[in-house]
């Protein structure tokens, strides 16, 4: 039989060689898996982000795409690797949040298949119709929407991405009857409403306010809690008249569930660190992130409040994907 103290022993000693690998890292290079296609935002962000935290840490971050399903191939794939730090995943709404709830099954559970590193960013998003609508507020889109049931439509960039999702969320906040119609890309759905063939959509800043600038469509509004700096001219949703309606997409840094805490800690201070570098803060404005440093448990609230709010509205729009 073996003694208490041998044992106890035991447990020291795996401790210490836990904390010996921990304060070793990284030892190696480290891999961030990215669910999405290259050239993307999320893609151009994680190559940043790894840049500059691979110089923090002096390993190189070495960015593998694996696009598909809704960015739940990739996350399947990050679940299952080994938790030792060596292989991450460039997470957002989609996969943490919308996925798990819109897709019939997942190999992977969003809240026990990770440990959450860091929270990068999160992106308001922009109200826009096409010019030849005759409304220049949100609450005379609403109004035309209501006296109009069914007629009016809003563009999305697919079933289950976060437009579609605000758009249901509009119309279950507002009680108007809108067609949503689904594209294979978010330069798509716009360019349809900037010709005409879709009413309104909501879209990412990055892409939505050049195009209002250009004239091709109206910005009514802003989903975030405050004002967007890039138009600090257009209201948001709350001043335009919706208590409450704020919407946001994040972005941010996970690892497999189990990686030690040493690990998630080194990583979570070399993310928030990379943060504050003068390229990585001008990329995140260009793409309209704002930044939110912050700990791991800051990561894990937002995300459950993040899940709570949007499973309602997948619930109530009955959005399901085979």
């Amino acid at each position: 039989m073996i003694s208490r103290r041998a044992l106890l022993a035991s447990a020291a000693i795996g401790l210490a060689a836990r904390h010996a690998r921990a304060q070793a890292f990284p030892a190696k290079p480290i891999k961030v898996i990215v669910p999405f296609s290259p050239g993307g935002p999320g893609d151009v962000m994680a190559r940043m982000a790894g840049q500059r935290m691979g110089a923090i840490l002096g390993q190189n971050f070495v960015v593998e795409n694996r696009p598909g399903a809704g960015g739940t191939i990739g996350a399947r794939a990050a679940a299952q690797a080994e938790p030792d730090g060596y292989t991450l995943m460039l997470a957002n709404t989609s996969t943490l949040v919308i996925a798990p709830a819109v897709y019939k099954s997942v190999d992977y559970d969003p809240l026990k298949s990770f440990a959450l590193i860091a929270l990068f960013g999160v992106t308001a998003s922009i109200m826009a119709v096409n010019p030849g609508v005759p409304a220049k507020t949100v609450q005379e889109f609403i109004a035309l929407a209501k006296a109009q049931p069914g007629k009016l439509s809003f563009a999305s960039p697919g079933i289950g991405t976060p437009p579609h999702l605000i758009g249901e969320l509009f119309k279950l906040r507002t009680g108007t009857d809108l067609v949503h119609v689904p594209y294979k890309g978010g330069g798509q759905s716009l360019g349809d409403v900037a010709g005409g063939q879709v009413q309104m959509v909501f879209e990412n800043p990055s892409i939505t306010l050049p195009l209002a600038r250009a004239g091709k469509v109206r910005a009514l509004a802003s989903t975030g809690e405050a004002r967007n700096p890039a138009a600090p001219e257009l209201p948001t949703m709350i001043e335009s008249g919706l208590a409450d309606f704020v919407t946001v997409s994040f972005t941010g840094l996970v690892a497999p569930a189990g990686t030690p805490m040493a690990i998630l800690e080194r990583l979570n201070a070399a993310a928030n660190e990379s943060l504050n570098a003068p390229d990585m803060r001008s990329l995140l404005a260009r793409l309209a992130v704002e930044p939110r440093p912050g700990m791991p448990t800051d990561f894990a609230g937002f995300v459950a409040r993040e899940t709570e709010k949007w499973r309602a509205v997948i619930e109530a729009a009955k959005i399901r994907i085979e």
